[in-house]
């Protein structure tokens, strides 16, 4: 079989553990970082990102010959910025290439790079990486290695090794990892597993459109169950997956299964098959009926929980029924977690969801690679039922927001008033936001597909007003609100976006 020696200074594809490959550079490492014991293995740096990492010689293929079969299978954002930047690497090296031309020996010359990043938790600096173009190998240096080719069609050239980053002790050192110093209750999951971004305050954990080659997500070897693939579900199995997961998948509608099976998740027959295969099982219903219903009724989540096995509802639903739901999963030994996301149909698909997590504390920890590739950021909230409360009161804002805004857009054509110039005001001052520029457009154009469900948010609302006179707090206007989204329910538009509340002002 032939052979492929790589030396520094060669681009090279590079795999970690179970994650898709990334676009690299062999480097030389810092003097203070020692290179792992075992397998041969070289210092790479990750373009696109901050990142360095020892990959063993087996999770390597040189760049150029295997392009186009790498861009074929990962189409994500960042891999594309990442593949950019090399195209821009290779631009520049082949300008200083042609520059250096009959000017004489630039040997001894140094060009300043950015000192390499561990990622440690005070994230101290080291010295700078040194030029490995200008340098011949030394014996200080990764030794140059064999990869040994194994058959020329796409996709089969190498095979790739697929153990977690974690077991290997080294990688902690280099990589984004979770922290062993416990959080505060209402710390971001993002903090606590030292999401490192340029500005130091964000708690932002990285998006799913990441690969993850950068360690940000190593996924849980636990077995994931999800149950409901509506417009929320169907985005986060999809981002489940794609970070690297073994998910077994159910609905009602046993059809949309299908693309996810074909995607590689497994079909379970029923919810109660669904929690005994798994360790960790999801569920995102429509309301507290359905929620109830999937745990309690026949052939449902209860009758497969065991000591141990964990429960977590995503669904928005009312205190009581997280509080009914927790009671009876905890009876027979489970353990629960209610997780509602905030966001929409298109946020769940780009995985920049935020969760809201409260519960058993444990359950959540378990959960952070699940939470990291569905969402960019997540809270703990304390005791059950508080996640909760929490997202009733940012729907029931969100709702009479939308009803707001279509009210003005309305009394804008009342009064003779250009719509689009009332929108360019709009999202020229304090209130402009994707959203309302997002929700607006589709008014004007009359679209109203939904991203969010109208029936949904009217829920929301009624849930809310529910909670607020149970705590004797009055929430007038989110029953105004609340009035004309019956109303635009009424007039059949129950299964379009939040947005078609607007057809409530004009019919």
């Amino acid at each position: 079989m032939a052979t492929v020696h790589l030396r520094i200074g060669d681009l090279v594809w590079g795999k970690l553990g179970r994650y898709p490959p990334w676009p690299g550079k062999v480097v030389s490492p810092p003097k203070d970082l020692k290179k792992p014991r075992g397998k041969k293995c070289h210092f790479v740096k990750f373009f696109g990102t901050e990142d360095h990492a020892w990959i063993k010689v087996e999770q390597l293929k040189p760049y150029h010959p295997h392009k186009e079969e790498m861009i074929k299978i990962n189409k994500g954002k960042r891999f594309q910025q990442a593949v950019d930047a090399v195209e821009d690497f290779l631009k520049k090296a082949k300008g200083k290439e042609q520059n250096s031309d009959g000017k004489g020996d630039s040997k001894g010359k140094k060009t300043p790079t950015k000192p390499l990043k561990i990622l440690e938790e005070d994230d101290e600096d080291l010295s700078a990486l040194k030029d490995p173009s200008e340098k011949d190998l030394t014996d200080s240096d990764p030794e140059p290695s064999t990869i040994e080719r194994l058959g020329a069609g796409p996709g089969s050239g190498f095979k790739w090794e697929s153990s977690p980053v974690k077991d290997d002790p080294h990688f902690h050192h280099f990589l984004l990892s979770q922290s062993e110093k416990p959080a505060s209750s209402m710390e971001p999951i993002s903090k606590r597993l030292k999401i490192i971004e340029e500005d130091a305050g964000s708690t932002s954990i990285q998006a799913a459109d990441s690969t993850a080659i950068n360690g940000s997500i190593t996924p849980t070897d636990k077995r994931i169950g999800f149950l409901g693939l509506g417009l929320m579900g169907s985005g986060i199995v999809s981002n489940l997956l794609k970070m690297g997961h073994v998910v077994t998948v159910w609905n009602r509608t046993a059809e949309k299964c299908d693309l996810f099976i074909q995607e590689g998740a497994r079909l379970g027959r029923t919810p109660a098959e669904v929690a005994s295969m798994c360790d960790i099982t999801f569920s995102c219903v429509s309301d507290p009926k359905a929620a109830r219903d999937l745990v309690l009724g026949p052939s449902g989540v209860l009758q497969g929980i065991r000591p141990g096995k964990c429960y977590v509802e995503m669904s928005t639903v009312d205190p009581e029924t997280i509080t009914e739901l927790s009671q009876v999963i905890t009876s027979r030994g489970g353990r629960f977690l209610e997780a509602p996301v905030a966001g929409s149909q298109q946020l769940s698909n780009e995985g920049m969801l935020v969760i809201l997590a409260a519960g058993d504390r444990t359950v959540y920890e378990d959960c952070s690679s699940c939470f990291q590739a569905m969402g960019k950021t997540s809270f703990f909230l304390g005791e059950a039922g508080n996640a909760a409360r929490m997202m009733l009161i940012l729907n029931m804002v969100q709702g009479s927001f939308m009803a707001t805004i279509a009210e003005g857009l309305t009394l804008a054509q009342a009064t003779g008033q250009s719509q689009q110039t009332f929108l360019d005001i709009l999202c020229q001052g304090q209130m402009a936001s994707t959203f309302v520029d997002q929700k607006c457009q589709n008014i004007l154009q009359g679209n109203f597909k939904p991203d969010y469900y109208l029936k949904h948010i009217q829920k929301d609302l009624r849930l809310a007003i529910s909670m607020g006179d149970m705590a004797n707090h009055p929430t007038p206007m989110a029953a105004a609100a609340n009035e004309v989204y019956k109303r635009a329910k009424a007039l059949d538009q129950s299964d379009n976006d939040i947005s078609a509340v607007y057809r409530a002002y004009i019919h």
